[in-house]
């Protein structure tokens, strides 16, 4: 067992990542190259979607995503109150509004009935809705597409926590419910790329729009340009972009990384279990993350829900005991709509689901370097901070 601090979460690197990154060192190419473009097609291939569009970071593929289907002024994104604020700050960067979603109080996730009084709340301007896979696990994607389709907005799911998990025994991302589907390979993540994020969808023509998109709108191919210069040089800027580009470097690494998701989530599914049967019965106070029907996850967090009224400790207190024992931990998340950015703009929100959520959520260390007997380690230590 091992005594070493374990934080909430940490890349894996080995020697074929190093090696991927230094022959991108020793190439002609440190970005806008080869490396891109192979790993786009590898994680497609990865999600069975037709394509991936990848790009600097999960914050970016959100805002990639609502730019490439025209989302802005006079537009409403629904998102659920439980989430990274990133995912409502996308919909401000193209200038729609944010409707929150109250969430389960159990699992985190937006449910078709809070999602329903959302767009409710929205008066018919809802564009899009981002359902977010918290912690890898996701919700009932027909149901939330229906609700959705009846108020005429479309899915882009937030899966920047599930990469490797599976619906209805279909890869996430794979675009069957969505148009688009968004991803995160920060370090603590599923696959780690250092920086990265990528949309990944069916439509041509929405690939086409992200790929400009992501390099400032520019378009190089000469039959696609609107002036016929002939000039070698030549290419046009055809709508305005951003410079979202994902590097060669953090490309290789990511592809890299793909090439053993299989191994990650297969470890991650053990460490889960683990703490599953650790946590049996210790108390009706201190319970794993409620799962979902037809989701099989690749959990990226493994948050508990503990009763810290009940037991009389508070969320602090825990922590720093945790830590004192060499245990990292983290909360996610503080809802967004109480963020004060958010209050200022639309006041504050009657979520219970949400505040509940918040009020019990802790997520305890999972990453794929653990040793077998961390899980034990961790929930009895748990367990005797709380008194238990």
């Amino acid at each position: 067992m091992s005594a070493s601090f374990l934080p909430y979460g940490r890349q894996a690197i080995d020697d074929s990542d190093i090696e991927a990154v230094v022959d991108v060192l020793r190439g002609d190419w440190l970005t806008t190259g080869p490396a891109t473009d192979a790993f786009d097609a590898a994680f497609a291939a990865a999600v069975g979607a037709r394509h991936a569009v990848s790009c600097c970071n999960g914050t970016a593929a959100l805002h990639l995503a609502l730019a490439g289907l025209g989302v802005g002024e006079g537009d409403t994104c629904v998102v659920p109150a439980i989430t990274f604020m990133a995912t409502a700050n996308a919909a401000r960067y193209c200038g729609a509004e944010v409707a929150f979603a109250d969430v389960d109080p159990d699992t985190g996730l937006m449910t078709p009935d809070t999602l329903e009084a959302a767009l409710a709340r929205a008066e018919g301007t809802a564009r899009v809705v981002l359902p977010v896979h918290l912690a890898g696990q996701c919700g009932p994607l027909e149901e939330i597409e229906r609700c959705a389709a009846l108020a005429g907005a479309v899915l882009v799911e937030d899966a920047s926590h599930a990469a490797g998990s599976s619906y209805r025994g279909e890869p996430v991302g794979n675009g069957r419910h969505s148009a688009a589907a968004t991803f995160s390979f920060h370090p603590v993540k599923t696959i780690a790329a250092g920086e990265g994020g990528a949309v990944t969808t069916n439509d041509d023509a929405l690939a086409a729009r992200l790929r400009k998109l992501r390099s400032h709108g520019i378009e190089r191919d000469p039959a696609l340009h609107r002036r016929q210069a002939g000039e070698p040089w030549w290419h046009e800027m055809q709508m305005l972009g951003w410079n979202y580009r994902l590097s060669d470097i953090h490309a290789a690494l990511a592809r890299s990384q793909l090439a053993r998701l299989p191994d990650f989530v297969a470890r991650r599914q053990a460490l889960a279990k683990a703490y599953d049967v650790a946590l049996q019965d210790v108390s009706p106070h201190l319970r794993p993350l409620a799962r979902t029907r037809a989701c099989n996850p690749c959990l990226h967090l493994y948050p508990v829900r503990i009763d810290f009224e009940a037991l009389g400790r508070s969320r602090s207190e825990v922590m720093e005991a945790l830590k004192a024992r060499g245990i990292g931990t983290q909360v996610h998340y503080i809802p967004v709509p109480d963020q004060p950015y958010y209050l200022d703009r639309y006041g504050r929100h009657d979520l219970p689901g949400a505040q509940h959520y918040y009020a019990r959520t802790l997520s305890l260390p999972l990453f794929v370097g653990m040793e077998d007997g961390d899980p034990e380690r961790v929930v009895a230590a748990l367990a005797e901070v709380l008194g238990l």
